[in-house]
């Protein structure tokens, strides 16, 4: 049977002409079987098609299973993408695609530079159909491990591309469809990842590659805002250069090169970030670089506050926030110098400095990555960081109004923005146990069909009883 060739000059410009259209889908469809059968290429395919079927015969027989590498855990993944440049932009990408497509039966998904998924949002009805297609945050969607996929492609030619149905290389996915544009850094235009939109036949109307390029000047932008921030930011200087990290099949890194240079040495990124675990703990966690200690109450609450004010606090000022009551210099000052030794032995270079009391780097705090997150509209993230309330039981006043001002902001997104999903994870935090109108608001925002229901009703009738 022979099949015409498609003549792509005769429908590239044409409003009309549909890459979901059964016609041309059928003959894809039939280049692609002699693809499997002969391992050879149709000439009458579109050319970024022909190019990208070539490449992904280097990589895997079109009969083969894809060489899609196992997703990271929670963990990995979530430490690797915080520090990733494309975290600046999440907000913009929210804004723009995910929020609008929640229920457009669109999944929006953001990959680094080297094909791996960070973030897939969307329409929920979408995740099961995702899920049996590999098409989750932490997979591998290059073409060296999918073949021929929007993302994939557009990040191995530095173009934008839409890819439909059966010109997928993999026929796992031919019933999805695919729009992707790579994202590159405003100033060094290096590649920093990509931008795709999946779903049905719309993933890939004309409109949609001009919404996901709109998006991605939307993010340079903020990426230029966000380095006009950071370099008019206190100690902005002091933090180093932030490393493009190439993620490796045992999810561990590979150092690719610095994105900016700070006036540092590098001496605190050889050793590790140091951070603070504070949230849903009486004791805070320090960790650097695989080890850790835990630090008394009282001095996770010195931590946290010399970590929130990094100019220094005097002692007077570190008195008002800490104790409850008038408490002599004296002690203040006797409760630091055990807290400068402690940090001593953890850390040898980590001496606490004074006049006025400070910390002699920055510290990641969890609640402030969690307040991060919801500044950027970052719903899923924050709640995932969000392990509890601040120092449940400690009644320093400056501890305490930071704890509420937490909570409360995390709950009135809940409340108002997340989605059902979101808010059902949300509603299992102790906190919200006798939260009533918190249950309230999921029994209105739940799915009529949503098996979750059953249980919210229960739970209501169980406080308002």
């Amino acid at each position: 049977m022979s099949v015409p060739a498609i003549n792509p000059a005769s429908w590239a410009f044409s409003q009309q002409y549909q890459l979901t259209d059964l016609n041309f889908q059928r003959e894809v469809q039939l280049a692609h079987q002699r693809l499997v059968e002969r391992q050879v290429v149709d000439s009458s395919l579109r050319s970024v098609v022909r190019a990208s079927w070539e490449r992904s015969l280097r990589y895997a027989s079109a009969n083969q299973s894809p060489a899609r590498r196992s997703a990271w855990d929670e963990r990995q993944l979530r430490d690797y993408r915080e520090r990733h440049p494309l975290a600046a932009i999440m907000p913009v990408v929210n804004q723009l695609l995910v929020d609008p497509g929640k229920d457009s039966g669109l999944l929006i998904a953001v990959g680094d530079q080297h094909g791996r998924l960070l973030w897939v949002e969307g329409d929920h009805r979408l995740g099961a159909m995702a899920e049996n297609a590999g098409f989750l945050p932490g997979t591998d969607w290059s073409e060296a491990a999918m073949g021929t996929s929007a993302p994939g492609t557009a990040l191995a030619t530095g173009r934008s591309v839409q890819i439909a149905g059966a010109e997928h290389f993999s026929q796992l996915v031919f019933s999805w469809n695919c729009t992707a544009v790579p994202i590159r850094h405003p100033e060094t235009n290096e590649l920093l990842g990509v931008i795709d939109i999946s779903g049905g036949s719309h993933a890939v109307a004309g409109h949609s590659l001009s919404l996901v390029k709109a998006t991605v000047a939307a993010a340079r932008a903020e990426l230029s805002l966000q380095k006009l921030r950071n370099k008019h930011s206190p100690g902005a200087a002091s933090t180093g250069g932030q490393r493009l990290v190439q993620p490796t099949q045992g999810g561990g890194e590979v150092h690719t090169g610095t994105r900016s240079r700070g006036t540092r040495s590098g001496d605190t990124l050889s050793r590790g970030m140091l951070s603070l675990q504070t949230l849903g703990r009486d004791r805070g966690l320090l960790r650097r670089s695989g080890r850790s200690t835990a630090l008394s109450e009282r001095h996770t609450e010195l931590m946290v506050l010399l970590a929130m004010h990094p100019s220094g606090l005097t002692t007077e000022e570190l008195s008002e926030m800490v104790y409850t009551e008038h408490t002599p210099a004296s002690t203040v000052r006797a409760e630091l110098l055990r807290l400068r030794r402690q940090l001593a032995s953890f850390d040898t270079a980590l001496t606490l400095q004074s006049r006025p009391y400070r910390l002699p780097e920055a510290m990641q705090l969890d609640l402030q990555k969690v307040l991060g997150f919801l500044d950027r509209g970052a719903h899923r993230m924050a709640l995932t960081e969000y392990s509890g309330l601040l120092l449940p039981r400690s009644e320093a006043p400056a501890i305490v109004e930071l704890r509420n001002r937490l909570s409360h902001q995390l709950r009135e997104v809940m409340l108002s923005d997340a989605a059902p999903e979101v808010l059902w994870q949300y509603l299992q935090l102790p906190e919200t146990s006798d939260d009533a109108q918190a249950w309230q608001t999921a029994l209105r925002v739940l799915p009529a069909r949503s098996p979750r229901r059953a249980a919210v009703v229960a739970h209501l009738e169980q406080l308002l009883n």
